[in-house]
Parts: structure tokens; C-alpha cells; sequence
């Protein structure tokens, strides 16, 4: 029995490894956050292993009988839509569980944005803090506000629709030149990434239809860059 945590292509399919598509074939089920979206990855591998829906929606009900079957001595893989399960996507309940009962978990290295958007951006990567999504409501503007003094680069996750608010947002507490750099469509056909002044890249944004997947990495407090 194990858990196998499986990265999938956050764009191009050619970056899925030789070595996943190995534990994919191998395993007895597979969970995925949405069966579609992972099935196309599948079937352009020739994986023909049984899929089940795991997703943020029906994790607590169904993750009982996920340990059942691992405890049955089941092996089973989970992958979501795109990149490495549990960063900003479902895989830590099911790993913090599969630690209490001792099943073993293997998390396989891989694809994640976050991380060639960091390195892309030209900013400090030797410290970072990662932020993943803000809160969308309650909560967003403290969490924004806390950002004045962080010393390290931070790594911001964002909806297309919120890219150009957010920007203004970390404007109105962080002022218009603070460094920044907003990655979309990493490793697909239409990537972009566009650095600059807070202000700058709110230009930019603002003057365009904003689509894909967005990784928004902002410079430290510019004392911090300069130390």
C-alpha cells in the first residue's frame, strides 16, 4: 500500500515525467480533482488506470474510504488539474492522514508554477515566502497590508478576472514602484511574463484581456534588496 502524489503539466503536456506516467500505469486508482481535465492528460499517455473525483468539495466525505482502500492494501495516485498536489490544491488531508495510519506516501518531484515563475521574474529567490491565494473577502485586506514589511520576495496565486484589482491593491500599500513581475499561461503557447514597477505592470494589464493562470511574484522592502 501507498500514496503516490503525482505533479501534471501545468501547461505543456510534454513536461509530464517519464517517472509519473510509470506510477500512473501502475497504480490501482487514481484521484483527481477533475476527472476531465486529468483524463486528457491519460489518454495522451495511454494510462488507462480507473479515475475517482477527489476535490475540495467532497475530500471530507469521501477521505475515510480513500484510507479504507490504501489500509486494504490498495496503491493509489492523486494529481490534480495542474502541478504538484497540495500546493494550493487538495492533498493535504489526505497526506496528514495517511501519516497518522502509517501508510506510506511518496510525493513524486515535478511540475509546479509557482517555481519557474519565481526564477523568470528576476527577483530575489534565495529567500521567498509563498502566499498562494489571497482571501478573496474577509481577511484580504490585512493579509495585503502585511505584505509592507515582508524582507522576502513573495509568490501570489491570482484569478485572471482579480489580477488588475490586485495590482492596484498592492499599489495603494506598497506604492507604485515596488518591483514586480506577473507570469500567465506558464510553459503553453501564449506564456507571458511581464516585469516592472507595480505600476508598469498595472498598465499593461489593464490595456489587454487578462487569460491563464496567474503567478504574481512582488520584490521585498527595497532595503531588504539593497542588504
Amino acid at each position: 500500500m501507498k500514496l503516490f502524489l503525482v505533479p501534471t503539466p501545468v501547461g505543456n503536456l510534454g513536461d509530464m515525467t517519464y517517472r509519473a506516467v510509470e506510477v500512473l500505469k501502475g497504480v490501482d486508482l487514481v484521484l483527481a480533482e477533475d476527472t476531465r481535465t486529468s483524463r486528457v492528460v491519460m489518454q495522451h499517455y495511454v494510462i488507462d488506470t480507473p479515475l475517482q473525483a477527489y476535490h475540495i468539495f467532497n475530500e471530507h466525505q469521501t477521505l475515510q474510504r480513500v484510507i479504507d482502500r490504501l489500509l486494504s492494501g490498495m496503491d493509489i495516485a492523486l494529481v490534480t488539474d495542474a502541478g504538484t498536489p497540495g500546493i494550493s490544491d487538495p492533498g493535504f488531508l489526505l497526506v496528514r492522514e495517511c501519516v497518522k495510519n502509517d501508510i506510506p506516501v511518496e510525493t513524486l518531484p515535478g511540475a509546479t508554477a509557482f517555481v519557474p515563475a519565481l526564477v523568470d521574474s528576476g527577483l530575489p529567490c534565495d529567500r521567498f515566502v509563498f502566499l498562494g491565494f489571497l482571501p478573496h473577502k474577509k481577511g484580504r485586506q490585512t493579509a495585503i497590508g502585511l505584505l509592507a514589511q515582508e524582507s522576502r520576495t513573495m509568490i501570489i496565486y491570482e484569478s485572471p478576472y482579480r489580477l488588475v484589482k490586485l495590482l492596484e491593491e498592492l499599489i495603494e500599500v506598497l506604492g507604485e514602484d515596488r518591483q514586480v513581475s506577473v507570469s500567465r499561461e506558464i510553459s503553453k503557447l501564449h506564456a507571458e511574463t511581464a516585469r516592472g514597477t507595480l505600476r508598469q505592470v498595472h498598465e499593461h494589464f489593464s490595456a489587454k484581456e487578462v487569460k491563464g493562470e496567474i503567478v504574481v511574484i512582488v520584490g521585498a522592502k527595497e532595503k531588504d534588496q539593497k542588504d
